[in-house]
């Protein structure tokens, strides 16, 4: 899948100095790459093995709905505090410098259920760490994670041990 990586643009020094942002609208504007990335993101699970797809707030919900959909699944959004209507379950987890939290409603994911996580990039893996804690929380199973972006030199897949995790594109 390295041919996706000439519709990723790479914008240098944003958002501050130093970093280089590997920006996906210009990959999902384009319907034959959106459309292998979506298809590409089923490969690392079999559906037999996945109840339902969940989605990270907010560049997971560019893919998340439309994997389920594929799949004859559910979707399930994980989002930033205070974004959900009903009762929650939160996970607060480390940034580089500080803390955030995300939230899931306490009645997304029964006990057993089998549950792929969906995000646009896998980078230091605290996120997705985090949101697979949520939903043991909830007595679900984590079938595997899913990225369109694994940045390799961040080695954030040590932080997913144990879990089938299936990326792309790799830089």
């Amino acid at each position: 899948m390295d041919h996706l990586k000439q519709l990723i643009r790479e914008i240098p020094d944003w958002p501050k100095p130093g970093i280089l942002f590997y920006d996906i609208t210009t990959l999902m504007k384009d319907h034959k790459g959106f459309s292998e990335v979506i298809a590409g993101l089923q490969t690392g699970v079999s559906p037999a093995d996945v109840d339902v797809v969940l989605g990270i707030e907010a560049r997971g919900f560019f893919f998340a709905p439309t994997v389920a959909h594929s799949m004859g699944k559910g979707f399930i959004p994980v989002r930033k505090p205070k974004k959900l209507p009903w009762e929650t379950e939160s996970v607060q987890y480390a940034l580089e410098y500080g803390f955030d939290t995300l939230e899931i409603h306490k009645d997304a994911v029964q006990p057993g259920q089998r549950v792929l996580i969906v995000d646009d990039v896998l980078a230091t893996g605290g996120t997705a760490a985090a949101v697979a804690q949520l939903v043991e929380k909830l007595g679900g199973k984590v079938a595997g994670f899913a990225f369109v972006i694994e940045l390799d030199f961040l080695s954030g897949r040590d932080k997913l041990n144990g879990y089938p995790v299936h990326s792309l594109v790799h830089y």
